[in-house]
């Protein structure tokens, strides 16, 4: 999977995190029926947002309807209602197209295995099918994948003929064009031709969106590689490519309130909100200040640890504005004494950085009791060919503790903070029920 919308399951409703689910495993089994087992892998979460929006704009008696799939490894093996129609078929056919001019970039610029000759031939034969198997299918439904290998080619042509210093604008052009094209099309497959206007607008902001997230999280490591990166290659720092994707996000918001849709949750919820999530990711949250300290000295510090509110130096640490910084009541508990040993012994009293409570040994307490090797090994082998290491609550196959699954361990959001609805729009608790980040109940924004 990959993409820039995330959506937390602890964010969306239950009715939500179903539709997002149907439309996910929807665009998967359409990539498998249109072109083939290994074409799944081409399936992404920014891709799928061509299905929600055809649904979204369809009529509830002529949308593209739902039907049951069967068991899946990646459900557990579960049954699942899953999207199907021609939102699904644009979505898979767009998807394959974008992961072919994916994989040609790995091989023109050599990263990793693609440097290989038979790893590099290899992916030219699955490109170069996949182009033909996406424009097929595209067709079908009226698209022209051409738009999409275009751009592709014109990106490259741009960034080898880009002068030092250029616009960075000039450079998210043909990413916007692609997504604008896209998303204008879903207004025709729905019937829905007064959306097509504000929903390329909506597509263009996206693809600039999409393109300078990528290359923000990926400015450092193509430094070190020497690769070419267009927040370096045109000169923008930081703060100006932020101001520029926030700008994005506004404009979307924006454009969506012209698009007039059947069911507009699901779509304001991954184009207003997870958008300014994913802007959050690689920039960090906006006017959250305080929370950064500098030395007294006036030297700013990156990172924040609770514990230590002095500098290495033993300087004092003040805020942003100067004034001097206050103990952090959330703080980790003190340390042992470092010259005196810590406390020892069945009967010592246990330090305070000890973790207790359900799920942990207690100090001096034998180990819970485990399984051998083997069984481990044979445990640990059929949850993992069954999928419970993954998508289902289940025991450790060596500990015999309860666990979550992998996807639910890494899909939480970290605020620890929830309310019930949302003050941003007017689709009530189900637009944004779940947890807010901003650690206010009462918080708005301006979409």
């Amino acid at each position: 999977m990959f993409g820039i919308i995330r959506p937390c399951r602890h964010r969306l409703s239950e009715r939500l995190q179903a539709s997002w689910m149907a439309h996910l495993c929807g665009l998967c089994l359409a990539l498998r029926d249109d072109h083939g087992q290994l074409a799944r892998t081409a399936t992404n979460y920014d891709g799928l947002i061509i299905s929600v929006l055809v649904e979204a704009q369809a009529a509830a008696e002529n949308g593209t309807g739902r039907r049951t799939a069967g068991p899946c490894p990646l459900r557990g093996m579960r049954t699942a209602s899953v999207a199907r129609g021609e939102g699904a078929r644009l979505a898979a056919a767009v998807s394959l197209a974008l992961a072919s001019v994916k994989i040609r970039d790995h091989v023109e610029d050599r990263d990793g295995v693609f440097a290989r000759r038979s790893v590099a031939a290899g992916a030219r034969a699955v490109t170069r099918r996949w182009d033909r198997k996406s424009a097929g299918s595209a067709s079908v439904v009226g698209f022209d994948t051409a738009v999409l290998l275009d751009a592709a080619s014109r990106q490259s042509e741009l960034e080898r003929a880009l002068p030092a210093g250029g616009s960075l604008l000039l450079v998210t052009e043909p990413t916007e064009t692609a997504t604008a094209a896209a998303f204008a099309h879903t207004a025709a497959l729905a019937g829905r031709p007064g959306n097509a206007a504000p929903l390329a607008e909506a597509g263009r902001l996206f693809g600039r969106l999409a393109h300078l997230l990528d290359a923000a999280e990926d400015q450092a490591a193509d430094a070190a590689s020497g690769a070419w990166n267009p927040l370096t290659a045109t000169g923008t720092d930081r703060a100006e490519a932020e101001r520029l994707c926030r700008d994005a996000v506004h404009g979307i918001r924006l454009a969506l309130r012209d698009v007039e849709l059947t069911d507009r949750t699901l779509v304001h919820v991954l184009l207003a909100h997870e958008t300014e999530r994913a802007v959050e990711r690689v920039f960090g949250r906006a006017g959250h200040t305080a929370c950064r300290v500098k030395a007294a000295d006036g030297t700013a510090l990156t990172a924040v640890d609770g514990t230590a509110l002095r500098a290495v130096d033993g300087t004092p640490l003040t805020t942003v504005d100067g004034t001097p910084r206050a103990a952090n009541p959330y703080q980790a508990p003190p340390r042992h004494d470092p010259d005196q040993p810590p406390p020892q012994g069945p009967g010592a009293p246990v330090p305070p950085w000890v973790p207790q409570g359900p799920g942990f040994t207690p100090p001096g307490a034998p180990p819970p009791n485990r399984r051998n090797l083997l069984a481990g090994c044979a445990a640990w082998a059929l949850m993992g060919c069954t999928c419970q290491l993954l998508c289902c609550e289940h025991d450790h196959p060596f500990t015999g503790e309860r666990r979550e699954g992998f996807c639910a361990r890494n899909d939480c959001c970290d605020c620890g903070n929830c309310c019930d609805a949302c003050q941003c729009c007017g689709e009530g608790s189900d637009c944004c029920s779940g947890c807010c980040d901003c650690g206010d109940c009462s918080c708005g924004c301006d979409c």
